[in-house]
């Protein structure tokens, strides 16, 4: 892994803009599933806000409001939650307090579900996926404002305080190795959709889709047929490049756009451990799981190994899909 981010500039927006997938509006509009909807005597409602640095929106149909509302409330408590645990745009969470102190006692549940998965995850990967790589992201970006990339000392210096060996879990402890700091955004997003999907089901919530920067659906659209999920197209993001038909359980993409330090996207917020380099193999993979936490970091692990060794990742993931895009370079374009 992994991405890197700060606690400050978005990390992606909403829908087809920079995502990676079209959800609910970029397939028919909110009014023509209210229609659909009420066609079927039922009502759609649907939240939007800010979460995570990005734009997040969840939509919710039934045939009672007050319990709509209810869920939809409850929705963004459950994101709230993950935020106040593991979100490095708030300096208050227990990640940045964790990487400010290097140790953190009574971590907070959802840190630790987080935190035990990116460990795991980055066992089965040989380290490909790495929660350590956040020391890498401040010197790209630093670089990137200079023009220029980071120079091999101060690269190789960071590289040294990588390794998720580094970081200790224990019962109720956290202890990071001095000069080590974790990044969970390869996985906060998607470990949300979770929360957020299990909080509607416990209003009695069956119809949902959710957007929290990765997606998950339930049920199916208002109108009775299956959720649709548009896969955008990661050198026109305006464009769909697939749709996902029918679309239930989670997904998530990992790209090479959401955030680059370079204009031809070579060097962006995915990180290879091994290297401080961001992988050059593919421009974005699309995986789908039955929970958001694992689509999420699969296709952030993905994208780091490549197309074959993806492949074999995810081929040991029963239920899993994957997409990859190739890398569409520069020199190439008008071949």
């Amino acid at each position: 892994m992994s991405r890197s981010g700060p606690p400050h500039a978005p990390r992606r927006r909403v829908l087809v803009a920079a995502a990676g997938l079209a959800g609910v509006a970029g397939l028919g509009g909110l009014a023509a599933f209210r229609t659909a909807a009420a066609s079927h005597g039922l009502l759609l409602r649907t939240r939007a806000g800010l979460a995570f640095g990005t734009t997040v929106a969840l939509t919710a149909a039934g045939s009672d409001a007050a319990a709509i509302e209810a869920a939809l409330m409850d929705g963004f408590a459950a994101m709230r939650a993950v935020e106040a645990a593991a979100s490095l745009f708030r300096p208050d969470s227990d990640l940045s307090r964790l990487n400010r102190d290097g140790v953190l006692d009574a971590p907070d549940p959802h840190l630790v579900v987080l935190l035990r998965f990116a460990l795991a995850l980055a066992a089965e990967t040989a380290g490909a996926f790495d929660p350590t790589v956040q020391p890498l992201w401040p010197i790209w970006a630093g670089a990137a404002t200079r023009g220029g990339r980071p120079d091999g000392g101060t690269l190789g210096d960071a590289l040294g305080r990588i390794g998720w060996r580094r970081v200790r879990l224990e019962p109720d402890r956290i202890v990071l190795t001095p000069g080590t700091a974790l990044t969970l955004n390869a996985l906060i997003q998607g470990y949300a959709a979770d929360r957020v999907i299990a909080a509607l089901r416990e209003r009695g919530i069956g119809d949902a889709f959710v957007d929290t920067g990765e997606f998950g659906a339930s049920g199916t659209h208002p109108d009775g047929t299956p959720w649709r999920l548009g896969l955008a197209d990661p050198r026109d993001p305006a464009s769909l490049a697939a749709v996902i038909a029918p679309f239930t359980g989670f997904a998530a993409t990992s790209g090479d756009y959401n955030m680059s330090f370079s204009d031809d996207r070579a060097d962006h917020h995915i990180f290879d451990p091994a290297t401080g380099y961001s992988p050059d193999a593919l421009s974005s993979v699309t995986v789908t799981a039955s929970s958001g936490l694992l689509a999420d970091g699969l296709s952030t692990a993905c994208m780091v190994l490549g197309r074959e060794l993806g492949a074999r990742l995810i081929a040991g993931h029963p239920g899993c899909t994957v997409r990859f895009t190739d890398k569409i370079r520069p020199d190439r374009r008008r071949l």
